[in-house]
């Protein structure tokens, strides 16, 4: 990660990830408040690859958002990915002050947080925060969209029609990033991609305890598919031009282009 990207996320406040490290039965796993005061710890002691999102969704958004138009981060936490969308318009050359970045998060402990820390920085482009729920919400005149750890917590039966919904709000060439975790179909290789993962997490300062909690909040509300069932349905959305773009342990990076 650059460390213009870096030094951004590093001062988001919260405190130290210790929500799971009592031996008691955890409910399911929601973006409350002691999820949004330890946030930022989470991510980067659980997520492989964070950095990599966030210069990620800078370079495209350099390269895709145009003058004019609406640029839309859907489920976007604390708003880390908000403010690298910021830095790719402001890098792109283009006049940023006619672009609106709107960040979208049905979670109003997370939003207020992300108000917090968008304002500490001053924004030469419009970011309008909303909260609600990104399936039924409006996309018109958007340059970029980006779905970024979101589609893993929507009911399966909803993710093609919002697909559907944020390939019509895009204008030609267009893109959606989306950045989601996802299994294998093969067992044993699921077997190994899990076992990195918690290793990961090990190296990082979590214990076993932490890991098989967590796993069990998220059981029923993370529900991850396979990268074939993905492009099945950026396909039926409407989406022709895809491309894997990264992919660190189980967490898969595609654009997608109108």
């Amino acid at each position: 990660m650059n460390n213009n990207e870096w030094d951004q996320f590093a001062l988001i406040k919260g405190g130290t990830d210790k929500l799971f490290d009592t031996p008691e039965k955890p409910g399911p796993f929601c973006f409350n408040q002691e999820v949004a005061a330890v946030f930022p710890d989470m991510i980067k002691r659980s997520v492989p690859g964070y950095g990599f999102t966030l210069d990620l969704i800078k370079d495209v958004a350099r390269l895709l958002v145009r003058e004019n138009t609406n640029v839309f981060d859907l489920g976007c936490s604390l708003g880390a990915i908000t403010l690298a969308l910021k830095s790719g318009v402001l890098a792109s050359g283009i006049n940023a002050g006619s672009v609106t970045i709107h960040a979208i998060d049905s979670s109003q402990a997370m939003l207020s947080r992300a108000e917090e820390h968008i304002g500490a920085f001053q924004a030469s482009v419009p970011i309008t925060l909303h909260c609600g729920d990104i399936t039924i919400h409006e996309y018109r005149n958007a340059s970029l969209i980006v779905l970024a750890y979101t589609l893993q917590f929507i009911e399966p039966e909803k993710r093609l029609d919002l697909l559907k919904k944020i390939h019509a709000g895009l204008n030609l060439g267009g893109g959606l990033i989306l950045v989601e975790k996802i299994h294998d179909e093969n067992d044993a290789l699921q077997g190994i991609s899990t076992e990195l993962h918690h290793e990961f997490k090990r190296r990082n300062g979590y214990s076993e305890l932490e890991i098989a909690q967590k796993r069990q909040a998220l059981e029923n509300v993370l529900r991850t598919e396979t990268e074939q069932a993905h492009k099945k349905r950026f396909r039926e959305a409407g989406f022709s031009k895809t491309i894997l773009l990264g992919k660190h342990y189980a967490f898969a990076s595609w654009l997608a282009i109108k």
